[in-house]
């Protein structure tokens, strides 16, 4: 035997762990932990099993009911658990599989080997992977023992419904091209994501440190780490990177990086092992800011980080949105100002253009979208300099003489700012990066990761910029994706001294939604151009899921009551069915639309549980989950109400009634659009979308 043992847990025991009884839960994992500590113990006995595939894969009982499915080689002193259930059922589970290293890619693969079932020449042709030679699926990582089985599949439905007889490499590289992606892409994409090919070994200990095993497998180095995987078995984002996302999570920058990807292919993820990575190698007093737009997605991410990093780590991480640093950040300098949001700042235009703008021309909403996405973005904070600066994009056009019109009504408003000890969060944001450039400390942060960096301003990304210091290796690290935006900011990061040229990275795989759900929201969004948070485009055309189901309900009823008995009789039924309550979410555009929905559901019977701001979602309270679409957004549940979608409501009439001109309207649909986007693509297996009366105009809905 080897003198270092290796023992790994599978994704597969990881499902399985999941539905045991909980007693069995508890046996099962003080039987890891022993089995840790000494795979060979007399008392861990190796039982093989009749007919199996692969000598390597035994049995070891944890009582006289259940057992572990176990991959061993004493020689390389690696044990995989690879299953655990009753008896009888894990070896029957057990008994067509194989375990090991695929020659090409060197990577770990468990597998089906089925009774040989050769199709005839004519047969094969009507297959769906017919016109891939067998050299070409070897080459792309399928086990040669699987090439009959690949053969022999009709369609795309039943190449699904074979899911769990594939590696999921293999699964994976199956599912591009059955879904139409032509072979030299296929190939470019999976020369791209692997590593140089190993060589051929059958050594376990050789490969299981490869990126794509680690998809599959995770190496417990200690008793905590080990009950904390067990401790919350599906929440599998937690160890399982894929080998882009691990290869993004470890690369070294020269300076900043950016990273796209669509809802549900684990941006948040990668970022918050990318802080976790680099929090590790920190010295002396370094630290990280991780920040986000909104300060309930801090709440979040922080509330994760904690199940990823060790305490030394998490130490070194400060989370919070960028709004609360750049406050406390302001009081730390002697600044007593209060930062204002959205009806305060209004009530001071009103006031601003009541004192300067004797006609009327413009409205106060014009004056202060003018002021954030001209003058503040720009940094025009001058007449002079206002006078010189683009307005790109605003549908108003304005002279000379217009413009010193605006300027004296922008005057007003930061007097008034001046006298109440205000300030707006852009105000806010320029004062903080000016104290900072003045300042010849060195910067407190040796690395800045930003989440859902398409809702920042210019504005935040400039003051990011001064956060982080001069540019240096590592300093930067941004996740986003524009289709998700649903504030009206738009930042260039070129354009805020953030070059990430070179240095970008797109993420492809869903792994939250079905391609259904996915199709679908992604179909809200055609015809709408949208950019790579830089100078360029993103459009988003080259992300897949590996997993289907039906696509989402959109129902119309007569009336709101009629909504409500259908939507609580659908959340009961899938109660019935075996659904936590927990795993349903309830989203409405707006907060008293969803009041009245919490108080039927409570009159009905239905426990509830709001997620609220500034609160991250408790796992261990039990009920259906509310909240509003602004609220759900970075969340995910296996299934998704959207309710009351009625026009006037979805866009919400108030928002587009208030635009200043019809560019401002567009873009306003444009944020509408993308909101009801990441509303649906929160839900992992099913979808409902439902209304009353007139529908938004969004949706095709049926009558219900």
């Amino acid at each position: 035997m080897s003198e270092t043992v290796r023992v790994a847990i599978s994704s597969d025991f990881l499902t399985a762990f999941a539905v045991l009884p909980r007693q069995i839960q508890g046996k099962t994992t003080e039987f890891m932990n022993r089995f840790r500590n000494n795979p060979a113990a007399p008392e861990i006995r190796y039982e093989a099993l009749e007919v199996c595939r692969d000598e390597k894969i035994c049995a070891v009982r944890i009582d006289d009911a259940y057992c572990c499915i176990v991959a061993r080689q004493p020689e390389s002193g690696v044990y995989l658990l690879l299953w655990v259930d009753l008896w009888d059922a894990a070896c029957t589970w057990a008994r067509a599989k194989r375990c090991d290293v695929n020659p090409i890619t060197g990577a770990i693969q468990v597998y089906d080997v089925p009774d040989s079932q050769q199709a005839g020449p004519a047969a094969r042709e009507a297959m769906l992977f017919a016109g891939i030679s067998d050299r070409d699926l070897t080459e792309l990582g399928v086990p040669e023992d699987q090439l009959e089985l690949v053969r022999s599949i009709e369609n795309t439905q039943a190449f699904y419904e074979k899911k769990s007889c594939f590696s999921a490499d293999t699964f994976e590289t199956l599912s591009w091209l059955a879904e139409g992606f032509p072979l030299d892409e296929v190939k470019a994409l999976i020369q791209q994501e692997r590593e140089a090919a190993r060589e051929a070994s059958k050594n376990l200990a050789d490969a299981l440190d490869h990126p794509e095993t680690l998809t599959s497998f995770v190496v417990v180095e200690g008793e905590n780490e080990l009950r904390r995987i067990m401790a919350e078995p599906l929440e599998k984002w937690r160890v399982f990177l894929h080998p882009t996302q691990r290869k993004i999570v470890n690369k070294v920058y020269a300076g900043p990086a950016r990273v796209l990807g669509g809802a549900g292919t684990g941006k948040t993820v990668v970022a918050m092992h990318r802080a976790k990575h680099l929090a590790a190698k920190l010295q002396g007093r370094e630290r990280i800011l991780f920040t986000t737009y909104t300060a309930n997605l801090a709440s979040d991410i922080r509330d994760n980080l904690r199940k990823i990093c060790t305490l030394e780590e998490m130490r070194r991480i400060d989370v919070i949105h960028l709004d609360a640093w750049v406050m406390q950040f302001l009081r730390e300098h002697g600044y007593s100002a209060e930062i204002v949001y959205d009806n305060d700042t209004y009530k001071l235009w009103e006031e601003a253009a009541a004192l300067n703008d004797f006609d009327g021309e413009f409205t106060p909403a014009f004056y202060q979208e003018e002021y954030n996405r001209v003058i503040v973005a720009q940094e025009a904070f001058s007449l002079e300099k206002y006078v010189k600066a683009t307005r790109l994009g605003r549908g108003t056009r304005l002279d000379r003489k217009k413009r010193m019109k605006v300027w004296s009504v922008v005057q007003g408003y930061q007097n008034l700012m001046k006298e109440r000890q205000v300030r707006d969060i852009n105000t806010a944001m320029y004062e903080c990066r000016t104290l900072l450039l003045r300042s010849a400390a060195e910067p407190r942060y040796k690395h800045v990761v930003v989440d859902e960096g398409q809702d920042l301003s210019p504005n935040g990304f400039r003051l990011l910029r001064a956060i982080a210091g001069e540019e240096h290796e590592n300093d930067i690290f941004i996740v986003g994706d524009s289709h998700q935006r649903i504030y009206k900011n738009r930042a260039s990061l070129s354009q805020c001294g953030i070059n990430v040229r070179g240095r970008g990275s797109i993420l492809r795989i869903n792994y939250r939604t079905t391609e259904e759900i996915r199709k679908a929201a992604f179909a809200l969004l055609n015809g709408i151009s949208f950019d790579d948070l830089d100078d360029s485009f993103d459009t988003g055309d080259r992300c897949r899921s590996l997993t289907h189901g039906k696509p989402p309900e959109v129902r119309r009823y007569a009336n709101a009551n009629e909504e409500l008995n259908a939507v609580i009789t659908e959340i009961r039924r899938l109660v019935e069915s075996g659904v936590s309550a927990k795993d349903i979410c309830v989203v409405a555009r707006t907060h008293r639309l969803l009041d009245d929905y919490m108080s039927e559901f409570a009159a009905n019977g239905l426990h509830c549980f709001e997620i609220k701001r500034n609160k991250a979602d408790d796992r261990k309270l039990d009920g259906i989950r509310v909240a509003t679409m602004h609220r759900v957004k970075g969340l995910e549940f296996q299934y998704v109400f959207i309710v009351a979608a009625n026009n006037r409501i979805i866009p919400l009439a108030s928002m587009v009634e208030s635009s200043t001109d019809a560019v401002s309207e567009q873009e306003t649909i444009t944020a509408e659009k993308c909101l009801l986007y990441v509303a649906l693509t929160r839900a992992q297996k099913g979808a409902y979308v439902s209304g009353y009366g007139q529908m938004s105009p969004f949706l095709v809905p049926r009558q219900g």
